[in-house]
């Protein structure tokens, strides 16, 4: 038990500077000091490496269709290196977003970012050694999705998506930051403009287009469902 007191300790301060209330209650309680399995160098660079990171995030100009039109107006061609129509929240079905939210993240306009319950979830099955969770908000997912469509390289790519503590950290960061920056539903119609949906549609739009040929705001009930 004491050796664990000092991870512990670093812990509690990691969750504070989170702003997770409810997980430095019960690491500072000891209620999950048995199951703190890491040392204190861990804890400590942990802590140390998340008030490092930057808090801005820069987002990415997102790759679009090309559309080629004819002399008299008709469409010759269309080009694209990912098959995307970006559109404001206010073209994306009320259903549609209702369904996206219901499905990736229940309490979206509730949380700063980042999901106390989700984390807390995630941390518990981590240090238990049961596989690393994370509890993803939507405003995490859309952070991992920018530094995706960002990166320079194959690598860059790889360690945006790794399962590891300190990818999830740095996720957890620049969703609190973006939080602060953008309102609720700005961050949700960015995460329905990059979001992968599958069958080279990447979008929305495209997805409604290219599953049921029709506008995003003309999407009903079963089809959000389905694209959710």
């Amino acid at each position: 038990l004491a050796s664990s007191v000092q991870p512990v300790h670093r812990l509690v301060q990691l969750a504070r500077l989170l702003g997770l209330g409810g997980l430095a209650g019960l690491l500072g309680a000891g209620a999950l000091v048995p199951i703190v399995g890491i040392s204190a160098g861990l804890a400590t660079r942990t802590l140390e490496g998340f008030e490092s990171l930057p808090v801005t995030l820069r987002t990415p100009t997102l790759a679009q269709q090309t559309v080629i039109e004819a002399a008299n107006g008709s469409v010759f061609a269309t080009l694209y290196y990912q098959n995307r129509i970006n559109v404001p929240l206010r073209s994306v079905a009320p259903i549609m977003q209702k369904a996206i939210v219901a499905i990736e993240d229940e309490r979206f306009f509730e949380h700063p970012g980042v999901d106390i319950r989700g984390t807390v979830r995630g941390v518990v099955s981590t240090l238990t050694g049961r596989q690393v969770q994370g509890g993803s908000t939507i405003t995490q997912q859309l952070v991992k999705q920018i530094l995706v469509t960002s990166a320079a390289d194959a690598a860059d790519a790889a360690s945006a998506i790794a399962r590891t503590p300190a990818r999830k950290l740095r996720e957890m960061r620049y969703a609190l930051a973006l939080e602060r920056k953008f309102t609720k539903p700005q961050i949700l119609a960015s995460y329905l403009n990059i979001a992968y949906f599958g069958a080279g549609a990447y979008g929305i739009e495209a997805a409604s287009r290219r599953y049921f040929s029709k506008r995003a705001s003309e999407l009903t009930l079963p089809e959000a469902s389905l694209l959710a």
